[in-house]
């Protein structure tokens, strides 16, 4: 769908939306588009009672004799409410009325928005819009007529269209990465195993986005026995990609974002019980995280010296298999007992994380995973779990995700939890028990994160998939922490303020 910025004009043909703030009235090209319908939206508005709160949608079909096809109005909210969430929101909950339509211009002419010369309202909500557009129908051989896309064009009628254009050119490079993160957690796993993945994201190599693959081999020599210890059960060999943006000064230290990359998951000899093993494809939510952050970061050209890593794997069940009560050894020497090999994505973490540390150095870690079931059980779709061992980090995190709606809840960490992941006869285990399951898994992760570097886990397990459609996206992979990721960098990295 493309999206353009014009100066503020009457259309002449088409569906025409207008935006209205609480409590404003038309504009002069609100009040010429009433002529044309005869009155009939001002008639709508006062009986339907309309104020211009947010998410508030009114629908009148133009009569013959017009070009114009349908009038929309809808809510932005009030003014002093603002927020990047609630507008993005605003611009999502046009696209049911819309997708429909051949041609479609937006008007945003409010007080609130040309008046402000600075604001970003058009900008924002032409990304809310586009990111609700977004559909996974690829592997559909028939579709039901009432649900097909028609829409192609999206003109935006706004008074600094300059302005809004280059604001939604950068929000356009983060949903492109949004839009990658859901394709690739939308992929079913016999199409997206460990090599398609890597074969794909190399494929982001260029305009100073370097993208490498390290291969079971080379794994091996550098004893990434914990993570190649899940993979043994599985025809799928294991692979580590490797994301690499410079962006920043050469005195600037890197920041690292980690993913967990577990294409499928069927539990290994642990296996899951096969009611929802199917779901099980998404369990590389963390990496493909990463891979959309990283395509963002480099389309925008962001000023910050950033490194991407995802291990990349299969947990599967033969002969070969990893079994409960086996001792593997870390990448950095640790040994681990392995009690319950469905709790392998930690296992896979530890490695990588001990790798980007040594290659890299970063002074800053963010890793991402679909972690646990635990930390579903406490919070759980509406938001991801946090554990940090910076109060900074953890609140720089926090304030981002709630300006975006993209919402982390801080649970605790401790020595007492620590215990629990203490083996008699290795160094850890990989699992703590019934209780704190998300807490003991940040824990075992925090044991491979050396102490001068601020790092931060967060568990997307119960935020990654949707099974009903939601305001910014539909049922599936929802995309969630490019977004939140992209924010953090340009807030916090870029600014030098970390």
């Amino acid at each position: 769908m493309k999206v353009s910025f014009n100066q503020l004009r009457l259309p002449s043909s088409g569906s025409v939306v207008i935006g209205l703030g609480y409590g404003e009235k038309f504009g002069k090209i609100g009040k010429a588009l009433d002529k044309i319908a005869n009155g009939l939206v001002s008639e709508a508005l006062k009986f339907r009672k309309f104020k211009g709160k947010a998410g508030e949608l009114l629908e009148v079909f133009v009569s013959s004799g017009s070009n114009l096809d349908k009038i929309v109005v809808f809510g932005l909210g009030s003014k002093e409410n603002y927020s990047r969430k609630s507008l993005e929101e605003a611009g999502a909950s046009l696209w049911a009325k819309l997708f429909q339509e051949e041609l479609v211009s937006i008007i945003l002419e409010s007080d609130s928005v040309s008046k402000n010369s600075d604001s970003e309202i058009p900008a924002l909500v032409a990304s809310g819009l586009v990111l609700r557009s977004y559909n996974f129908h690829k592997y559909l051989t028939k579709q039901d007529s009432s649900k097909k896309v028609v829409l192609k064009k999206v003109l935006f009628s706004v008074s600094f269209p300059a302005k809004s254009r280059g604001l939604y050119r950068k929000l356009e490079h983060i949903n492109n990465g949004v839009f990658l993160t859901r394709d690739l957690v939308n992929e079913p796993a016999n199409i997206l195993n460990p090599s398609q993945f890597a074969r794909k994201v190399k494929g982001l190599s260029g305009n100073g986005l370097r993208v490498s693959v390290i291969g079971k081999a080379e794994m091996s020599r550098l004893g990434m026995n914990a993570l190649l210890g899940v993979a043994k059960g599985s025809a799928q060999p294991p692979k580590t990609v490797i994301f690499e943006w410079n962006g920043g000064k050469k005195s600037q230290k890197k920041i690292a974002f980690v993913g967990k990359g577990v294409c499928f998951d069927s539990g290994g000899i642990s296996i899951k019980p096969s009611q929802g093993m199917w779901d099980m494809k998404w369990d590389m939510g963390g990496a493909a995280v990463v891979a959309g952050l990283m395509k963002s970061l480099a389309e925008r050209k962001t000023k910050a010296n950033v490194i991407g890593i995802v291990g990349l794997v299969e947990n599967m069940p033969d002969g070969a298999a990893q079994r409960p009560g086996d001792i593997v050894k870390s990448a950095d020497g640790q040994t681990i007992e392995v009690l319950n090999t469905d709790a392998e994505g930690r296992l896979v973490l530890a490695d990588i994380l001990w790798y980007v540390q040594k290659r890299f150095k970063p002074s800053h870690i963010i890793d991402l995973a679909t972690l646990t079931g635990a930390v579903v059980v406490a919070l759980s779709k509406y938001y991801a779990g946090l554990f940090a061992n910076d109060n900074e980090l953890a609140d720089q995190l926090i304030s981002v995700g709630e300006d975006l709606g993209e919402r982390l809840w801080r649970l605790p960490m401790g020595s007492e939890y620590d215990k629990l992941i203490n083996s008699k006869i290795a160094d850890m285990k990989n699992i703590g028990g019934r209780n704190a399951g998300a807490i003991t898994a940040a824990q075992f992760l925090k044991r491979f994160v050396k102490n001068d570097v601020k790092w931060a886990h967060i568990d997307i397990a119960g935020v990654t998939w949707t099974d009903v459609d939601s305001k910014l996206h539909p049922s599936g992979a929802t995309g969630y922490g490019v977004r939140l990721l992209n924010s953090f960098v340009e807030k916090y990295y870029e600014k030098n303020r970390i």
